[in-house]
């Protein structure tokens, strides 16, 4: 019998990659929670009401890629395909005190062809703030983007930025972008050349080459914002500018989804391949609680896909000889008290430790404790016990080899002062 395999499109994250995946949540919600947002876990399953209301029925996300199911109560609902819909209706059920601040990390379901950094279920960390319009939330979301991906590492970012207008200003330039894709519809790729009546604004979010190379022709949104548009997106250049963070007038970026209005941004990361190179992404969403039944609830957020961070990392070289997260490794040869005993010293002392088992030779566990990563061995044989004293041994680093014994009294402070 073969043995099972995960599903196609799928994986198994193994350590030391799911300790990257710990690592990049973990800063993601230090930075987060330090501008007031808190974490919310909504369920992986939606009625599927929630995404195509938000996504849009005809998008290619509802229509080819979100996983829809019935249940055995004969329900319909659908696995979540993006973060922000599941938030908002979380939102619109619950009413929390507004400006409400929110964080999530959830994995998120696509049946699309797998492709590097984004699988069928794949990851995501994200924030959405829902309850105010002013223009400095756009630069604090967008800043919160910004200072993750580089609290992660990553250097090689580029930020694209565009406003999509309004309800006032958006229909105006829908309709000059219909009449330039009409007059040239056999330039288009072969799916738009059907579909672009229906959503004339997803031909520049097309990544085919046929519509990339069209788009550079195609009528800019900025000619055709209304004065207040216009204003709400200088005052979010002008916070940019004096945070430092360097950005992109993009004209056609328009992100997927169709609930985007003014704000749209994304972040790309130059040292990966140009169709899958976005390590971050989002928009203001001003018209989203009211398709989802809720009262008018301006709102902006972002996700960052882990996997295409994690991708990006690897490409700049920043897990090479990544530290492990195992400090001190007890090596015992009395039979096993003496790991058990210490290993659980250390680790109330927040020191990380482990051990062997299986009573092995003193070769077979410095070989396991090098493995480990470990920054230091502690050594218990028959005379330390006898002596009450720890043999301390230097594994890495810049005192790499040093030996030396030290009382049990005194192990903890003199482990600190070793690894310090």
């Amino acid at each position: 019998m073969n043995p099972f395999q995960a599903p196609t499109g799928t994986r198994d994250v193994l350590d030391p990659e799911s300790a990257r995946f710990s690592l990049l949540i973990e800063r993601f919600s230090k930075r987060v929670q330090q501008a007031g947002y808190g974490l919310v876990i909504s369920p992986m399953f939606e009625d599927p009401g929630v995404f195509n209301r938000s996504i849009g029925e005809d998008s290619e996300v509802v229509t080819k890629e979100m996983y829809e199911f019935e249940d055995k109560s004969g329900r319909r609902l659908a696995l979540r395909p993006e973060g922000t819909a599941s938030v908002v209706r979380a939102f619109v059920q619950h009413r929390p005190q507004i400006p409400w601040k929110a964080w999530y990390a959830t994995p998120a379901f696509r049946y699309e062809r797998p492709q590097a950094g984004r699988y069928r279920q794949h990851h995501q960390v994200g924030v959405e703030a829902l309850g105010s319009d002013d223009p400095d939330l756009d630069v604090e979301t967008i800043a919160l983007l910004d200072g993750y991906l580089r609290d992660v590492g990553l250097r090689s970012l580029d930020l694209r930025i565009n406003s999509m207008g309004d309800a006032n200003c958006r229909p105006g330039y829908e309709s000059v972008l219909a009449g330039f894709l009409e007059t040239n519809a056999d330039a288009l790729c072969k799916e738009h050349q059907e579909s672009w009546r229906k959503n004339p604004l997803r031909v520049l979010d097309c990544k085919r080459s046929e519509c990339v190379d069209l788009r550079v022709m195609a009528p800019r949104f900025r000619d055709s914002l209304c004065d207040a548009c216009t204003t709400h997106f200088d005052r979010v250049l002008l916070g940019l500018d004096a945070l430092g963070i360097v950005y992109e007038r993009d004209d056609f970026l328009v992100r997927g989804f169709d609930y985007y209005t003014r704000t749209t941004f994304e972040v790309a990361s130059s040292v990966l391949d140009s169709a899958q190179n976005a390590v971050g992404g989002g928009g203001r969403y001003d018209g989203l609680t009211e398709l989802l039944g809720g009262p008018a609830t301006p709102g902006i957020g972002f996700a960052s896909g882990i996997e295409r961070v994690l991708l990006a990392g690897e490409a700049e070289g920043l897990f090479d000889g990544q530290e492990s997260l195992i400090v001190v490794f007890v090596v015992d040869l009395t039979g096993g008290e003496q790991a058990r005993d210490l290993t659980h010293l250390m680790r109330e002392a927040g020191i990380a430790s482990d051990r062997a088992f299986d009573d092995r030779s003193l070769k077979a566990q410095l070989r396991q404790a090098d493995r480990s990563g470990a920054t230091i061995a502690l050594i218990v044989g028959a005379d330390e016990v006898e002596r009450d004293v720890i043999t301390i041994k230097v594994l890495r680093g810049a005192r790499a080899h040093h030996q030396e014994q030290t009382p049990r009294e005194a192990l903890i402070g003199r482990v600190k002062e070793l690894l310090s």
